[in-house]
């Protein structure tokens, strides 16, 4: 059975208290700065990070241009550790399911971290050669990385050359930070520092020209900016794909829109010249 959003943000509270998850990660303060000190950038020649922007399949098979995308990211390795913690977690062996049978079709074989807990779910990143982090909150998604002591090592692998791919809310923790989500703060994080693969923020699910929403997503992103003005967000539709490797960040599947400056422009397929500057 689908979880609607009300339902979700009506039982995330009493799960988060039910899970016992400590208030803020170990060694993070409650005066801690809630953006990261600029420019919280992490990356090497050996990081290939994909993100999409959510909706990746339809009638239980990949999107055509998400396959490709996926193929083309992780090239021989056939084994993926999926990072499902934006789920419930009543929720998150359905979710497992579902991701497992959408990269099965393509010849890759997942598992979900969540059945590990401790020092066996760090074991498991540590042995993982590629990831796919899932959508769902993105708040909870980064709350539980830092509390689980996995943030660290996820960052780690990724430098070192492990593939990373994250849809929606996996989108946003690839950024400088999670300040473009389109998600409620339903749960504390002791920190909006992301992964920092990606030298912008990102914006999941952004609506096409001419779609009712567009507009108002449009004001709403560039209201972000003049606040964070030395920040470039990148919007990311869905069934898009934008990859950072080998120092060069490209759009595999449209559409996809660039924040930058005063303007916004959406982008072709092909390299993203303003982003691959800022990794180089």
């Amino acid at each position: 059975m689908m979880t609607t959003r009300r339902t979700f943000l009506k039982t995330i509270a009493a799960v988060s208290a039910a899970a016992g998850l400590p208030r803020f990660v170990a060694g993070a303060s409650a005066d801690r700065a809630p953006f990261p000190a600029p420019p919280n950038f992490f990356t090497s020649r050996s990081v290939s990070a994909l993100v999409t922007g959510g909706t990746i399949s339809k009638d239980g098979r990949l999107l055509p241009a998400v396959s490709a995308a996926h193929k083309l990211h992780y090239g021989t390795q056939k084994n993926i550790l999926l990072i499902l913690h934006a789920s419930i977690p009543a929720d998150r062996d359905g979710a497992e399911k579902k991701v497992r049978s959408l990269l099965a079709a393509d010849g890759y074989a997942a598992e979900s971290l969540h059945h590990y807990e401790g020092r066996a779910a760090l074991k498991k990143i540590e042995e993982a050669e590629a990831f796919f982090v899932g959508g769902g909150d993105t708040f909870l998604l980064l709350r539980t990385l830092y509390d689980t002591g996995q943030f660290a090592l996820l960052r780690k692998k990724v430098l070192a050359g492990a593939r990373f791919n994250g849809s929606s809310a996996g989108c946003n923790i690839a950024g400088l930070n999670i300040g473009g989500t389109n998600d409620f703060p339903v749960v504390d994080v002791p920190t909006k520092a992301a992964l920092g693969f990606f030298p912008c923020v990102f914006n999941p699910h952004h609506p096409v020209v001419g779609e009712p929403e567009y507009e108002a997503r449009v004001r709403k992103i560039r209201g972000y900016r003049r606040i964070n003005p030395a920040e470039i967000v990148l919007g990311v539709g869905n069934g898009s794909a934008v990859r950072l490797h080998a120092g060069k960040v490209t759009v595999e599947a449209k559409p996809a829109f660039l924040y930058a400056g005063e303007t916004v422009r959406e982008l072709p397929l092909g390299e993203v010249p303003e982003l691959t500057k800022l990794v180089g």
